[in-house]
């Protein structure tokens, strides 16, 4: 039987919510805040999806064309359909001083110019701008790289590069969008401005190097700020829905999930793949059939209307089809307002997912697992847009049930996993901002959950909290947490320990995020290190603990309801945090004892039958590896704070959890001193 678990749902207070609006300038928050950096040479701009990155880009080009001596701007986007976003806009309307105006013969990304175009005349197009005396040009990126291929990056001396949706790059040295920046970032007269929802990919590769990252100025937003000052948009959940070989395929499911009197989004999965029901036509069509009976084409617009059963006509926007001249007809009515609004139902396979902006959007079905955080919060950023009407946003990833006598099964648990880490990470990205600091012993009222007017962060004052020393910390700090949490949240040892039930919080934290901590930033002293574990273990327990974690016995302080009382405003946060926290108590050992990832299992564990469940435990229980090498060296200082502390080593037997792990982690390192003499002896 198939279920429908709401993995997060995060609701906005209208009356919590800021009431900014736009600046004398037209600039929305985000926009307003990057501006401020727009003097830095190379700008690094981390922002959700339906924030605003594109405009943002118009105002600092601009600025940087008029007023810094920058001679031309490049803007490259992944595919042609991201383009019209960065289409010709009056800005002097709302107060800039300058318009956003596109000459039609250098917008290498309009409709139009896929008519005859080749890769190669592209580039060509390219080199011919940059000996004009014309100043902005749109591309892809496989233009810009393929014409710094041909060109060399001297051609590109005096200009301005921003590179949209800027997780395409790569630190590896195969990524040719990569070498491209590293290139410019070693030419003192180009200027980058690197913009993207995501500051992680779908693989295990970095976008950057820390060396270069540190050549860039940042500019955070996150999703709650963002949400926070939507006039319409309350409520984003993301639901996980399971369907069973009872139901044949997925396309037997859709009807439970798919409501449509939302405007939705539905993305089938890939031909090829474990959930694709045939052809992927076939699969459209079946989709159409349940919704009701086709009519004829619209001739300007090659939309599809479909009668239902009870008289309405809905209109669907099948984005599936190969045709290029049918597709093209379709992208182009879909970039106008009007149009979209008339549209109910788009239906794609690769595409409306990064860029693709329909802000009516309420619903994202998505047929399949995700392995990768990049794509989710990308199609999650398809429905976040704010719109009259819209309270509510969903995004639903439809998965199969994973089988205990299924060879997949291995595989289909660690995908669902991943898919669970996601929620996760998007969970922090939507807290409240928390700002840790360390306890002053002298002043013991400051850090108890005050909120600054002005950033709106919620300062929270913990014993034994570590300062960061170097600038590169107190960076990572600032600014990259959310990426940080989400590259945790995919590591497949963090993974695999997660799903262990015997794995304390505390070995996750010593073992593996001290690890991904170390590798992210190798020039970094142990001091800082440790200092950025202990704000990325805050980070994740107060987002534990703000979903009921731990459900014990309120180890960390009760709430006394007529003493808050109905706290007026921004204080909301601080008291739903007090009913698991005593904030005033809070230190690093308790926050080290939050499980920050067993929110995920047990939502996991919500969403199967016992049968399934018990399949699960019993193939991630195989897959976990008693004790590597590099976890027993990690928790060999615990080991010896164990024994000054009690008189006695840690026993592999205890009924305690940390104990245990410890004991074992002792008898692991006298196996591989006893392997390492032996082998000694034997030579």
């Amino acid at each position: 039987m198939s279920q429908t678990v709401t993995a997060v749902e995060m609701n906005f207070d209208q009356a919590e919510r800021n009431k900014s609006s736009n600046n004398d300038l037209g600039m929305r928050p985000m926009q307003a805040r990057a501006y401020e950096q727009r003097n830095a040479r190379h700008l690094l701009i981390k922002a959700p999806p339906a924030s605003g990155k594109s405009r943002c880009l118009m105002f600092l080009a601009l600025d940087k064309l008029h007023r810094q001596g920058v001679n031309k701007a490049i803007v490259a986007v992944p595919e042609v359909s991201i383009g019209s976003s960065f289409a010709s806009t009056n800005l002097k309307e709302h107060g800039f001083f300058e318009n956003w105006s596109i000459n039609s013969k250098w917008d290498l990304c309009s409709p139009g110019a896929d008519a005859g175009s080749t890769a190669k005349s592209k580039v060509k197009t390219l080199i011919e701008f940059l000996q004009s005396d014309d100043r902005i040009l749109i591309c892809t990126h496989a233009t810009l790289r393929f014409a710094y291929q041909e060109a060399g990056i001297d051609a590109f001396h005096g200009c301005l590069i921003a590179v949209d949706e800027f997780h395409h790059a790569s630190a590896d040295d195969e990524s040719r969008l990569g070498n491209f920046v590293r290139d410019a970032l070693q030419h003192n007269d180009i200027q980058l401005i690197a913009m993207t929802g995501s500051y992680f990919r779908g693989d295990e590769l970095a976008i950057l190097t820390p060396e270069d990252e540190a050549h860039f100025t940042n500019v955070s937003y996150t999703y709650w700020e963002q949400m926070s000052n939507y006039k319409h948009l309350k409520t984003l959940k993301i639901d996980y829905s399971f369907y069973s070989a009872l139901d044949g395929s997925y396309l037997q499911a859709i009807p439970r999930v798919l409501d449509d009197t939302k405007k939705t989004i539905i993305h089938i999965p890939r031909p090829g793949s474990a959930e694709s029901a045939g052809s992927k036509y076939e699969e459209v069509f079946a989709i159409i059939d349940h919704l009701g009976e086709k009519q004829d084409d619209e001739p300007d617009t090659n939309f599809w209307p479909v009668r239902t059963p009870d008289g309405r006509t809905l209109i669907v926007a099948n984005l599936v089809e190969d045709d290029p001249d049918f597709r093209r007809k379709v992208q182009t009515a879909l970039r106008d307002p009007k149009q979209q609004e008339r549209v109910d139902i788009i239906i794609a396979l690769g595409m409306a997912k990064e860029g693709f902006d329909w802000p009516p959007a309420e619903h994202a079905i998505t047929i399949g697992y995700r392995g990768s955080l990049t794509e989710v919060i990308q199609i999650i950023g398809r429905v976040t847009r704010d719109h009259p009407e819209k309270e509510v946003a969903v995004f639903t990833n439809l998965i199969p049930e994973p089988k205990a006598d299924d060879d997949e099964v291995t595989y289909a648990v660690n995908q669902m996993l991943k898919a669970i880490s996601v929620s996760l990470a998007m969970e922090q990205a939507l807290a409240p901002k928390f700002k840790f600091v360390p306890k002053n012993p002298n002043k013991p009222e400051e850090g108890m959950g005050e909120q600054d007017p002005d950033t709106g962060e919620i300062r929270i004052g913990v014993k034994g909290l570590k300062e960061p020393a170097s600038k590169t910390a107190k960076d990572a700090i600032d600014n990259d947490m959310n990426e940080l949490i989400a590259e945790i949240c995919q590591d497949k040892n963090v993974l695999r320990a997660m799903a262990n039930e015997d794995v304390p919080a505390e070995v996750i934290q010593d073992a593996h995020v001290s690890r991904i901590i170390e590798a992210r930033y190798p020039n970094e002293t142990s001091e800082d290190h440790e200092a950025i574990r202990q704000q990325v273990a805050a980070h994740m327990a107060m987002a534990a603990v703000g979903n009921g974690q731990p459900d014990d016995d309120n180890a960390f302080g009760g709430f006394n309801e007529e003493k808050e009382g109905n706290d007026p405003g921004s204080r909301k946060f601080v008291s739903l945090v007090r009913k698991f926290i005593n904030v005033n108590e809070l230190n690093v050992d308790l926050i080290d004892r939050i499980d920050p990832f067993g929110h995920a299992y047990s939502v996991l564990s919500k969403g199967l039958t016992s049968d399934v469940l018990k399949a699960v435990h019993g193939t991630v229980k195989s897959q976990t590896i008693n004790m590597s090498d590099e976890e027993a060296l990690a928790l060999f200082s615990r080991i010896e704070q164990f024994t000054k502390d009690n008189g006695r080593e840690p026993s592999f037997e205890s009924n305690n959890a940390l104990e245990k792990r410890l004991g074992e982690a002792l008898e692991h390192l006298r196996k591989r001193k006893r392997e390492r003499l032996a082998s000694q002896a034997g030579a």
